[in-house]
């Protein structure tokens, strides 16, 4: 008889639990912004609003033929740069019917979608740790993110931050460069052997050798001479993204379902843990290598909480491995995807292409590139700008308020996720101009300050205290990656390439990017 007792009682704890999750916790939430007069969709009580944003995708792609939306390049053909409105069109829609701060719900996650400039401008200014990441990025997002730098919040994403960000620097990124120069000329001999084999020109998908690039390079930067082994994570690090793509987050118990793709995801997550966990244990035992992994392992040893408490051996190990996996993930994901976009903008731009060729040709003359060089490169400065204005890697920034806080007189009670959505603001003509959806470097040519209305509307590397620790790596990168090709190549786009961005956790060629490429 107690035994029943105790299972009827723990099956009442458990509904109880149940019924505060999906119902009486969201609707709190909301009801406390509804009252301050914000508004927005009426959700499912189970799965949100992620059905109505389903139903819009797809009745988009119902009315919208194949050859409007991945047309094939011709001459006669303009790629839009307007894709946010296929990729995500609730965005706009839920904006234009409930204003620039509405409230939606993907699963239990409920959202305050924030348009609106001066709350922009707010929450950047808003530097306490009250403000932080979102809880669903450590757990729908854990094989990928875990408690790294890019999902922890609170004192140890501030622990974090101290280790990593002054590795990434810019003084520190200067003495990368000779590294990013040496693994960007493997790629280029293998693209001008391509060529001589193929009669001069040839088609080349450039975006899966860029990231193939991006990741020797991170790996190298991250992991010393155990390289070759950090590029075999990578590429697992990238199957985990793929899957992770395909769910929907917030749909409570979605994640413990031992679905296909689920099983998979597990499967490599255990896979990638293991093969780091290998490697930081091969760095203990050789000679220390100054580099990012050696960073973090020193990091986790001198972790003290805010009880004063170090990492346990399991918190440690984790530490590392969550870490190992933001820096990767991030470190490589960005250059690679923007570089990408870069050189499909160049293609269609001939009259930028050869600006900013001739631009890279009068600044290293005969000599190999090298960090002073790359400042005086400011043509190419301006179309990077402008092509993480037109695709930057994250559609939005998002928070989550770990405690009550006021933003332009607005009370955000605590739990409530915020979603800033960088694309549409980032071509929004009232800031931007009625050139928006247009590529137009030049609009970079006074720096990021004058380039809009509001200097908070670029935001590719995020935004405050929260911004990319990597940024200056990332533009290193990029602009050696860049420079190198277009001292040695001419490219226009491909007839086969197919115009067709695609949110994959974060903004990229879809179907890639294929260039016709000849030798200069």
């Amino acid at each position: 008889m107690n035994i029943v007792h105790v299972l009827l009682g723990g099956f009442v704890v458990l509904l109880l639990h149940v019924f505060n999750v999906l119902i009486l916790k969201p609707r709190s939430l909301r009801a406390k912004l509804e009252r301050q007069g914000i508004e927005g969709p009426s959700p499912h009580f189970y799965y949100g609003n992620i059905p109505e944003m389903k139903r819009l995708k797809l009745q988009l792609h119902s009315t919208t033929t194949t050859s409007t939306t991945q047309d094939k390049v011709d001459h006669h053909v303009c790629v839009s740069h307007t894709w946010l409105s296929t990729l995500l069109p609730h965005i706009q829609k839920w904006a234009n019917q409930y204003g620039p701060m509405y409230l939606f719900s993907s699963g239990k996650i409920q959202w305050l979608m924030v348009i609106d400039m001066e709350m922009v401008k707010q929450i950047i200014m808003y530097t306490s740790l009250n403000l932080g990441k979102p809880s669903y990025l450590s757990k729908d997002m854990r094989p990928l993110l875990g408690q790294g730098i890019l999902s922890s919040s609170g004192t140890i994403w501030a622990h974090q931050r101290k280790i990593i960000a002054p590795e990434l620097y810019l003084n520190k990124v200067k003495g990368m460069v000779n590294l990013i120069v040496d693994s960007t000329n493997i790629m280029l001999r293998s693209w001008e052997t391509r060529l001589e084999s193929e009669g001069g020109v040839s088609d080349i998908k450039v975006d899966e050798d860029l990231r193939s690039l991006s990741a020797d390079v991170i790996s190298r930067a991250c992991f010393g001479s155990n390289y070759v082994e950090g590029k075999e994570i990578f590429t697992k690090l990238r199957d985990v993204q793929r899957a992770l793509s395909t769910i929907y987050v917030g749909i409570p118990g979605f994640r413990y379902l031992p679905t296909r793709n689920n099983r998979e995801i597990w499967r490599l997550e255990k896979e990638i843990n293991s093969k780091i966990l290998t490697l930081i244990n091969k760095r203990m035992k050789e000679s220390q290598e100054q580099d990012l992994l050696q960073m973090i392992l020193e990091g986790a040893k001198n972790y003290e909480g805010s009880d004063g408490l170090s990492l346990s051996p399991i918190s440690c190990d984790r530490f590392m491995i969550d870490n190992c996996k933001n820096i990767f993930f991030a470190g490589h994901e960005t250059t690679a995807i923007t570089a990408s976009w870069c050189l499909m903008l160049l293609a269609l731009h001939q009259d930028w292409q050869d600006c900013v060729r001739a631009e890279v040709l009068e600044v290293y003359g005969s000599d190999p590139p090298n960090a002073d060089m790359l400042r005086s490169l400011k043509a190419l400065n301006m179309v990077i700008q402008e092509t993480l204005r037109l695709y930057p890697p994250s559609p939005y920034v998002v928070r989550q308020a770990h405690q009550n806080i006021n933003l332009k007189g607005i009370t955000i009670p605590k739990g409530m996720n915020i979603q800033i959505p960088t694309a549409l603001i980032q071509q929004d003509p009232e800031l931007w101009g009625p050139d928006a959806h247009k590529f137009n470097p030049e609009r970079f040519s006074k720096g990021v300050s004058e380039a809009a209305n509001f200097s908070q509307a670029y935001m590719p590397f995020g935004i405050g205290s929260r911004v990319c620790a990597g940024q200056h790596l990332a533009m290193v990168e990029l602009k050696v990656i860049l420079s190198l090709i277009l001292m040695k190549f001419r490219f226009s786009l491909s007839p086969s390439y197919c115009h067709s961005p695609a949110f994959r956790l974060v903004v990229e060629p879809g179907q890639g990017v294929v260039l016709k490429m000849t030798t200069i």
